[in-house]
């Protein structure tokens, strides 16, 4: 491939150095990956290997002939992050990722303004992207498992400008849900009468424990996740048990439930015409949003994981069906048990822990102890979301420092020779600490205005993955190649993409008619911004960077896209061999073996 001139710095054109192929490159990279890896010493003791740990690992400058695009490929490819993450922690990340309080305590607003029926339309359809969307991802993150996973596929596939807009959006969302969790956790354990006193006690231990979690390096992170999963999914599936046991009239008071609930005075929609109900049907998306946001965790782990060929494809296959059983089957039940006209839903805030329909609907059915069990979970889902959002973030900032969207001299790519990210996870400790406002009795107005700042980031972030992948197809396409050199094809293929990202472009044109005219007030600046200050932000950014590069282009031409840089499997026609070979051997299986490989 012949250079191509980079004309100028905002320039985004792809150019292969002469003295520099795909497999050369990729090659490079492999070596100075294996040159990073680190063992503590035995000639030194073990208080100086572990302060030699902290050290950062060295890595050699890229070749300065080489385009922006390319320069950013390498150093997002040869990160010294370790690949610590095995099989059982990435499917644990992908099952409990999205179980937090989004679901836990979120859920309880969104059936209070939308009826049984709206909260199942809102989050059944955000399922349906959602898959589309994490399908497309695995595809990608399977190809590139590199530093910061889809936050550079957009800088790298789309356009810079969208790239720099889409990652300071994601960025910003992640550290204010880290402290918008840890409120959440102190205005949880007000189920218990707990004195205001002890909420900063609260707020510290919580705050102690996902940062330790985070300084034993993406092992500590994995390892926490799988526990912390672990009793999410099992209070999730213990409450479908025993919902259903309530439903059929098997609790204490021995009463048949059914679908009463859905029936006059309740009713399944809020709003007494059409047109009332599709407003309160379509607030429920923004909530869907921030409930299911973490489902992309999984592509951002790629670069971390010891072997993303096999694990992520069962990670994306299942996605949905672990929504319609987590989410789907849970909120049927909810809706269920629980009127949306039920006083108890409105709660002190949005993160008021007895306002959760979980626990309402334990309690209403007279059922004890329970309820303090759901809340101890609760708390949990409030750890585990901080925990991913610590990881989350670090591993952004130091892609972004890499990417040029960060100042090189904050030095927030620092490595050390464990692995961890230490200056970008200090950033998040400062961040963290925002959470001590849980003494103010403000709280609840910080809470809000949090949620304001992350509630639609995971929707441009979604977009951003199905337009990526978009364009990487488009690429292979423009550049003669096709799909068989890929060692894992998204189900919902091309189709998808377009699905995911003509929904979630509607799906924020409809929000923010709901934000200016919401459902029986007046229009007004406070409700606006409160669910549509992230749209504003993200075009500030994106034209702000267009306008300071004088970077014109909408898309990096398909031509131009790097398709190479970056890949574990560089021998494209001994891949190919293997991936048909593997669907030669998977056609050979009985149908209910093909069926399961298919759709798991």
């Amino acid at each position: 491939m012949s250079d191509i001139e980079d004309k100028h710095k905002g320039s985004y054109e792809t150019k292969v150095h002469p003295i520099l192929s795909s497999d050369v490159m990729s090659a490079r990279i492999e070596n100075v990956r294996s040159q990073l890896e680190w063992e503590p010493s035995a000639e030194k003791s073990g208080w100086e290997n572990f302060v030699d740990s902290f050290k950062r690992v060295h890595v050699d400058e890229v070749d300065p002939n080489l385009s922006v695009a390319e320069k950013i490929a390498v150093k997002t490819a040869r990160s010294p992050l370790k690949r610590k993450l095995k099989n059982r922690h990435l499917q644990m990340i992908a099952i409990g990722g999205a179980i937090g309080t989004g679901l836990f305590v979120g859920s309880g607003s969104s059936l209070r303004h939308s009826g049984p029926a709206g909260v199942l339309i809102g989050y059944f359809i955000s399922a349906t992207f959602i898959l589309c969307v994490v399908c497309g991802l695995g595809e990608l993150a399977v190809e590139f498992p590199v530093s910061g996973g889809f936050t550079t596929f957009a800088t790298r596939f789309i356009d810079e400008s969208f790239g720099f807009a889409a990652n300071w959006n994601y960025l910003l969302g992640c550290c204010c849900t880290l402290p918008l969790e840890m409120v959440s956790a102190s205005i949880t354990v007000n189920y218990w009468n707990t004195p205001k006193k002890y909420r900063d006690g609260f707020i510290a231990l919580f705050y102690v424990v996902i940062m330790g979690i985070n300084l034993f390096g993406v092992k500590g992170y994995g390892e926490a996740e799988f526990i912390f999963s672990a009793i999410k999914v099992t209070c999730v599936l213990g409450f479908i048990l025993l919902g259903i046991i309530l439903v059929c009239g098997g609790g204490p008071n021995g009463h048949y439930i059914g679908g009463t609930m859905w029936k006059s005075p309740n009713g399944a929609f809020v709003g007494e015409n059409g047109g009332q109900r599709f407003k309160t049907v379509m607030s429920v998306f923004v909530s869907a949003a921030f409930a299911y946001s973490g489902v992309e965790m999984t592509g951002l782990a790629a670069a971390e994981t010891a072997n993303p060929r096999k694990s992520i494809p069962k990670a994306a296959k299942q996605v949905f069906w672990r929504i319609a059983i987590f989410y789907i089957v849970a909120l049927t039940l909810v809706g269920l048990l629980v009127s949306h006209k039920d006083p108890r839903l409105i709660g002190t805030s949005s993160a008021d822990a007895a306002a959760s329909p979980f626990v309402i609907a334990i309690v209403s059915h007279g059922i004890k102890g329970l309820p303090s069990v759901v809340n101890v979970v609760i708390c949990i889902a409030v750890l585990s979301v901080g925990n991913a959002d610590i990881f989350g973030a670090s591993r952004i900032m130091v892609a972004m420092t890499e990417m040029g969207h960060l100042p090189k001299w904050c030095n927030l790519d620092y490595i050390d020779k464990r692995g961890r990210p230490l200056i970008a996870l200090g950033v998040m400790a400062v961040f963290g600490a925002i959470a001590f406002i849980a003494a103010s009795p403000k709280e609840g107005e910080v809470f809000t205005w949090l949620l304001a700042l992350s509630g639609l980031s995971a929707l441009f972030t979604w977009f951003g993955i199905s337009l990526s992948h978009i364009r990487f197809r488009h690429a292979l396409s423009a550049q003669g190649r096709g799909t068989d050199e890929l060692c894992f094809v998204s189900p919902t293929g091309l189709y998808g993409s377009y699905y995911s990202c003509i929904i979630i472009f509607v799906v924020v044109c409809l929000t923010f008619w709901t934000s200016l005219w919401p459902y029986k007030t007046a229009p007004n600046a406070e409700d606006f911004f409160e669910s549509y200050l992230s749209a504003p932000i993200f075009l500030v950014m994106y034209f702000g960077h267009k306008i300071y590069r004088r970077n014109w282009k909408i898309f990096i031409p398909s031509s131009q896209v790097d398709v190479d840089t970056g890949r574990r499997d560089t021998d494209i026609e001994q891949l190919k061999a293997d991936v048909a070979q593997e669907k030669a051997e998977i056609a050979a299986k009985p149908f209910f073996k093909r069926f399961y490989y298919k759709v798991c």
